[in-house]
């Protein structure tokens, strides 16, 4: 006989989460996390991994205090994906083979200029115009290189997780631009809905802070040039808004459905209730104007998790502080909500931590959750100048104890990527 006491509206099993782990500029831990986060502390700072002497951009949220053993991409963004996994696999009681599924949002994979260039010095002189690949290759096999190898391959950063935590089957790589982490969520919530698997890990990381990741947004005009001081530049909902700190960090929830959750003694620290994605065709980068994906992905997922709008106690915004970006989700959220928006509690994790790209859509949700969990709200700092035509309560610059049952966490990213998720608290 069917309990339930375990299924949702539409006779799915309920996912829960059990553990969680989360690394960003502020520190790695979630109680260092959260501690610093709900003290109004920034992680922004200037970057020092390269020389940033001509750049209009010198600030970011970079993660420099884990050791890695080459200077890459994905060396950093598996060492944080994998700190990650071990804090919230500890929280979630487990060890030993995970034995379920991996779900991983990881930044696209590009090798450094510096391997590049030291590749091309070693490769044989051109015999005719175009033929570099060709000459890369043949200078990989006369000697070959492992750690380049390991940082050109999309997938291997999936593929040593997978193997240092004991998943099932193979692992998934996805990379929705910003919205990849709350992605990698649905994907594990879809599985155990499904009833593929009891649990899922779903991992969210990104490292790829570099001198060229920084020039190719600095060229589209989305980050920040107020370089000075760096903990000011990120203020999300602010009449001087003039981009977002390009970040690192990294985030792994463990999801379980809530009856093998309860019938192991686990703790539930939360609820996905609900998941909502829906693409924008507008622009390669831009997000429709009119907001109309932003608001079917809001409404998709309140309808996943059969709740109404008036459920929802708080929302945890994507808030890049970008010009066009805050403004497209206020009226989004505007849309949805209606006059009852200027009551919703409504902040910017990123005014803190900056915007970790592939990860932030998993680093957020681990945020909302400890949202509910603790009674407090986040604040989002550096609102000093409010933008006149959005109306909200950004918990500004302060934390507030709020008690909250509902969350809402929006992740609306480039390439028409939009996705939102529906946190509750563990049902009675």
């Amino acid at each position: 006989m069917t309990d339930n006491r375990f299924k949702d509206h539409l006779g799915r099993p309920i996912v829960a989460v059990t553990g969680m782990g989360v690394i960003t500029s502020l520190g790695q831990g979630l109680s260092d996390n959260w501690d610093a986060l709900t003290s109004g502390k920034s992680g922004i700072h200037y970057i020092n991994r390269f020389d940033t002497e001509g750049m209009s951009t010198r600030i970011g949220g970079t993660v420099d205090f884990i050791d890695i053993p080459a200077p890459n991409s994905v060396e950093r963004s598996y060492a944080m994906a994998r700190e990650t996994t071990i804090e919230a696999m500890a929280q979630a009681g487990l060890s030993g083979d995970f034995n379920g599924p991996l779900f991983l949002a990881a930044p696209p994979v590009e090798p450094e200029w510096a391997d590049r260039f030291a590749l091309a010095e070693r490769s044989p002189p051109p015999s005719h115009p175009g033929d570099a690949y060709e000459r890369f290759l043949t200078a990989m096999r006369q000697k070959a290189d492992p750690v380049f190898l390991e940082a050109v391959q999309f997938g291997s950063i999936s593929e040593r997780l997978a193997d240092r935590f004991g998943t099932r089957g193979l692992p998934v790589t996805l990379s929705t631009a910003c919205a990849s982490g709350a992605t990698a969520i649905q994907l594990g919530v879809e599985a155990i809905r499904q009833g593929r698997t009891d649990r899922a890990l779903t991992i969210a990381t990104d490292g790829s802070v570099s001198a060229e990741s920084v020039i190719r947004f600095s060229l589209l005009s989305a980050l920040s040039t107020q370089n000075d001081p760096p903990e000011k530049a990120s203020k999300p909902f602010s009449k001087d808004r003039d981009g977002f700190v390009i970040a690192e960090g990294a985030a792994t929830l463990v999801l379980e459905s809530l009856e093998s959750a309860i019938a192991r003694g686990a703790r539930v620290l939360g609820i996905v209730q609900g998941c909502g994605e829906k693409a924008d065709h507008f622009h390669r980068t831009r997000s429709s104007p009119d907001g109309g994906p932003a608001i079917a992905t809001i409404h998709a997922a309140l309808d996943d998790a059969g709740l109404a709008e008036s459920a929802i106690g708080y929302i945890n915004a994507h808030g890049t502080s970008t010009p066009e970006n805050d403004k497209m989700e206020y009226g989004a959220m505007l849309a949805v909500f209606g006059d009852r928006l200027k009551s919703i509690p409504v902040s910017s994790n990123k005014s803190m931590i900056g915007h970790t790209l592939t990860a932030a859509g998993a680093v957020e949700a681990v945020f909302s959750i400890q949202t509910m969990l603790t009674g407090t709200l986040p604040p989002t700092i550096n609102y000093t100048n409010p933008d006149p035509a959005m109306e909200l309560d950004v918990v500004p610059n302060v934390k507030r104890s709020a008690d909250v049952s509902a969350v809402l966490s929006n992740s609306f990213g480039f390439g028409g990527q939009n996705a939102s998720l529906v946190m509750t608290r563990e049902p009675a």
